[in-house]
């Protein structure tokens, strides 16, 4: 009898264990259904009938930039549309894993874990998509780029709706290239979205975040000055020891706001030095520079910082945005949109939240707001010394009239593969509108020239800007 009972008893305990992993496993497919249909065993579902079933991709105002037309996929008839959205949307293939075609191929196709892609129309939830981005805005920024490699991003700090979001190199989708190793040097990088997938050493963009350490904890900072002579050694008493400012220009005596407005190394690497390593990466982790964003269910990658292992000499560079700083270009944004809301960041988002299909598929739309960054009397100075540099500093008429501009722009000086110094930039500047009609945070980056963030970077903000304005006071009209 005992022993009945101990097999009844474990054949019970294997029944529930049995039903526990069925449910679990359900559990993972449907609410992971995305990332599953993703792995390289599915990519059925994006060729071989996949895609030519799947629905239409449209901008904020309904222009078509993808759909399935007699077992088809078709892409928007502008060239320069297809390739600044490129990124965005996808091709046929699943190169660009980011892409709308490839992490939301399972909404876009109707495809069931239990019907495959043979769910009759009927049953079908509707597989269309609305993005948030214009394409008229993203294709005049792809122009403005030119052949220079980098990223743009735009998007509304009260909504979080994504307006602007352009990533070159690009290749046209209805064309893609054959990479082969004899050509695969021409086309580096070409299927990462830089936006959300790369990061660049920072340079003077990081002040932002060694502005905000030095706020929160020196206590007489509003009033303190600092003397720059060019070149400091800091860490040492030789050349390799030495700190400067472009050029070698000497600052003089400066306060905060205005080494801010000089981009004054010295000052920066004092302070990183006098915060020290804890202090400075504390901050950093609570602005986001380590910590994890993402657009929806589209990861955004990790910027860095890492002084654990720094010299002295090698802190007071990482509070420049040099040594082993990285920053992602979405990142930074959101940043930005922080301060523009008194310390608390509004995070982005791509897919229209009025779209059912998100409701009934389980899609992660994003947008809402994100943690504190900073105080709001601390994002409230950083935005005084933001704008600041754009009335004295860069010109209100580097911009759009009327915008209120308060940026920063960043040069950071990048190493060859060897680690011997490179003559080539990232160039950057990022920021953000105080025109409360036009609530604009915004980043970008080019990489790899010659010359600075003011004459690489701003002229492209100044297209992507213009071309925002048209687009909000366009939708407000209808």
């Amino acid at each position: 009898m005992k022993r009945t009972l101990r097999r009844s008893g474990m054949i019970f305990i294997v029944v529930l264990l049995i039903i526990g992993g069925l449910g679990y496993l359900s559990y993972r497919i449907f609410f992971n259904q995305n990332t599953w249909i993703n792995m390289a065993y599915n990519r059925h579902i994006s060729s071989d009938g996949g895609l030519t079933q799947a629905g239409t991709i449209t901008d904020r105002n309904g222009v078509e930039l993808a759909k399935s037309v007699n077992g088809k996929r078709q892409y928007n008839d502008d060239e320069n549309v297809r390739e600044s959205m490129l990124h965005i949307v996808g091709d046929d293939t699943i190169n660009i894993g980011t892409s709308i075609q490839s992490m939301y191929r399972m909404s876009l196709t109707g495809y069931s874990p239990l019907f495959g892609l043979g769910l009759p129309s009927s049953l079908k939830a509707n597989s269309d998509m609305r993005l948030t981005v214009d394409a008229t805005v993203n294709s005049a920024v792809y122009q403005a780029f030119g052949n220079k490699t980098g990223s743009c991003v735009v998007f509304n700090y009260k909504t979080g709706e994504i307006l602007c979001d352009v990533s070159t190199p690009s290749y046209d989708p209805n064309a893609p290239p054959t990479i082969t190793e004899d050509n695969q040097d021409d086309y580096k990088g070409i299927y990462i979205d830089n936006s959300v997938s790369s990061t660049y050493t920072p340079g003077s963009i990081f002040k932002i975040v060694t502005t905000a350490a030095a706020l929160k904890y020196i206590d007489d900072i509003d009033t303190r000055t600092w003397e720059c002579a060019g070149v400091e050694k800091i860490g040492g008493d030789d050349d390799s020891s030495e700190v400067y400012c472009n050029d070698g220009e000497a600052h003089g005596t400066e306060t905060l706001a205005q080494a801010f407005g000089n981009s004054c190394n010295i000052v920066f690497a004092e302070i990183a030095t006098e915060l020290g390593k804890e202090k400075m990466t504390e901050v950093a982790k609570e602005m986001g520079i380590n910590g994890s964003f993402s657009i929806g269910d589209i990861p955004i990658k990790d910027g860095s910082y890492d002084v654990s292992k720094a010299s002295k000499n090698q802190l007071a560079w990482s509070g420049v945005g040099q040594y082993t700083d990285l920053v992602n270009p979405m990142q930074m944004a959101i940043i930005c949109s922080a301060i523009a809301n008194d310390g608390k960041p509004v995070l982005p988002y791509l897919l229209g939240s009025d779209e059912s299909i998100l409701t009934s598929l389980h899609i992660t739309t994003g947008g809402g707001t994100g943690s504190r960054m900073m105080d709001s009397s601390i994002a409230k100075k950083i935005a005084e010394m933001m704008r600041n540099n754009v009335q004295n500093y860069y010109g209100d008429g580097s911009f759009p009239d009327g915008l209120e501009v308060a940026a920063k722009t960043g040069t950071g000086e990048t190493v060859k593969s060897d680690g011997s110094s490179s003559d080539k930039n990232n160039a950057w500047t990022v920021g953000y509108c105080q025109n409360k009609d036009y609530p604009l945070a915004f980043a970008a980056v080019v990489s790899d020239v010659e010359g600075y963030g003011s004459t690489n970077a701003i002229p492209i903000l100044n297209k992507a800007l213009s071309a925002c304005m048209s687009s909000m006071s366009s939708m407000d009209k209808k």
